[in-house]
């Protein structure tokens, strides 16, 4: 350690250089304690953020609970007043006995009594118990045959094939609407739908004769699925979202356009205006447009709804994560006014009570106002960065319309549900196979899907749909939004 100089020997010259560099360096060490200072809250940010991070779960952020691998989840969903299972009413789908078998299977009594010796006689009681099972499956084949005669004149008479019998062998509409079922809509993977058609039919298909009768699916069906991009074009509400799909080794986006009707699937290199433009659908669209509030759906002509799912996880992770009470005040405004949505059966709210939920989440914005005051500007290029919290309230009261939009219109729901449920199966079939190898086959994918969730939401039988499909009558869905 040094030591201090002695003071009483030197000249007041030599003292004054003493105090300048004493000087000096106090005003570098009170530099450096500010600058560490403010690298100390730069570093308390950057720990708060990382475990905001890592406190994000598909409960509070929009993280989907896939990707939490083994972890336990937990539901947003309050618990009910009601017990679970069937309520009192509820029909039920338990098994019942049918009037008119396809089989019976009689056990008669003994002539006579096995104690006494005597003769039974009578009317005996009957009982029957049915069993339901599945009869032995097998291919069915049949043969086209045409004839050839000259007649004695020299003309030759030749009957025809029918047009759909074009090869000396080759597969009917029934097993190709059962391999595109499989894999199109139960999401099995090629192979395996080849490998469950030869053990229970004997059909011996390979994976490259499925493909070819899904591409001819998409072919036949890809009219039909026009139409349908048509309908939600025209569609007062619809729901709009969109989510990464990889093909061919490369990124590309899934997108999707659905009412409670129809849905619509399209694939596309990018994500926003781009894939917009070629699509058409969306710039078609003139009613309200419900989704999750990313900027590029903003730049559409249209009106806006934004899914309060999502803002209920973000809230849900200020009030808990960030300790803001303003947050649970909003989630129980929000969830409040939902169930007075539902309770008033499609019918609009009162002009008193929409006026009274408005003022009520305008008194919650200013308490989120108050608890997160805006960082002044850094000096540098771009936006300057804001918490979490003061991110989620600038949404909510730069887009107060949108977010109460279902409040004004009975037709615009809480949430855009419909059109995340469009994607999820999609995403269970990349999941299975990994990725599609080429753009036409996924596109092929999205013609197909669309057109079978369309049916499904509808109520109409798919497979037996199918079948009309590869006998050339493609059965049409409502088009009705």
């Amino acid at each position: 350690m040094e030591t201090l100089p002695d003071l009483a020997g030197l000249t007041h010259a030599e003292k004054d250089e003493v105090i300048h560099a004493l000087w000096d360096l106090v005003t570098a060490l009170r530099k450096e304690v500010v600058a560490l200072k403010a690298e100390v809250v730069s570093l308390k940010a950057e720990v708060a953020d990382l475990r905001g991070q890592l406190a994000k779960n598909s409960r509070n952020s929009s993280i989907p609970s896939s990707a939490e691998g083994l972890k336990k989840t937990k539901s947003m969903r309050k618990k009910g007043t009601r017990p679970p299972g069937g309520q009192p009413g509820h029909s039920g789908s338990t098994l019942k006995q049918v009037d008119h078998p396809d089989h019976v299977v009689d056990y008669p009594l003994p002539d006579v009594c096995d104690a006494c010796g005597g003769l039974l006689a009578g009317q005996a009681t009957t009982e029957a118990r049915q069993v339901f099972d599945l009869p032995p499956v097998a291919r069915e084949v049949t043969e086209h045959r045409i004839h050839q005669l000259r007649c004695t004149c020299g003309k030759i008479h030749r009957s025809e094939f029918p047009a759909d019998v074009t090869a000396p062998v080759l597969y009917g509409p029934g097993v190709k609407a059962l391999a595109v079922y499989l894999t199109q809509h139960h999401m099995l993977p090629v192979a395996r739908a080849a490998q469950l058609l030869s053990d229970l039919y004997g059909l011996s298909i390979s994976a490259g004769t499925v493909q070819s009768m899904i591409a001819e699916a998409g072919t036949l069906l890809a009219p039909t699925v026009g139409r349908i991009a048509d309908a939600v074009a025209q569609a007062t509400v619809a729901g709009a979202d969109e989510s990464g799909f990889r093909v061919a080794g490369k990124l590309n986006w899934l997108h999707t356009a659905v009412t409670e009707a129809l849905t619509w699937l399209g694939l596309h290199a990018k994500r926003g205006k781009r894939a917009f433009e070629d699509f058409g659908l969306l710039y078609r669209l003139k009613g309200t447009l419900v989704h999750d509030g990313w900027a590029s759906y903003r730049e559409l002509d249209c009106a806006h709804a934004l899914c309060n799912a999502h803002h209920l996880r973000e809230l849900t992770f200020v009030h808990e994560e960030c300790g803001q009470p303003w947050a649970k005040h909003m989630i129980d405004l929000l969830v409040a006014a939902h169930h007075e949505t539902v309770a008033a059966q499609g019918q609009p709210l009162t002009a008193m009570r929409i006026q009274a939920i408005r003022v009520k989440y305008e008194a919650i914005l200013a308490e989120a106002a108050t608890a997160n005051p805006e960082k002044p500007a850094s000096g540098k290029r771009g936006r300057t960065a804001q918490s979490v919290p003061f991110n989620l309230y600038r949404r909510l009261r730069d887009h107060a319309d949108d977010v109460l939009r279902f409040t004004t219109d009975p037709l615009v729901p809480f949430s855009n549900n419909l059109a995340e449920q469009a994607i999820r199966m999609p995403k269970v079939k990349h999941k299975i196979a990994g990725c599609f190898r080429t753009t036409e086959g996924a596109q092929t994918f999205c013609t197909i899907r669309s057109y079978l969730a369309t049916l499904q939401k509808q109520h109409a039988d798919l497979f037996p749909s199918l079948v009309q499909v590869f006998k050339g009558n493609v059965p049409q869905p409502s088009f009705s939004a």
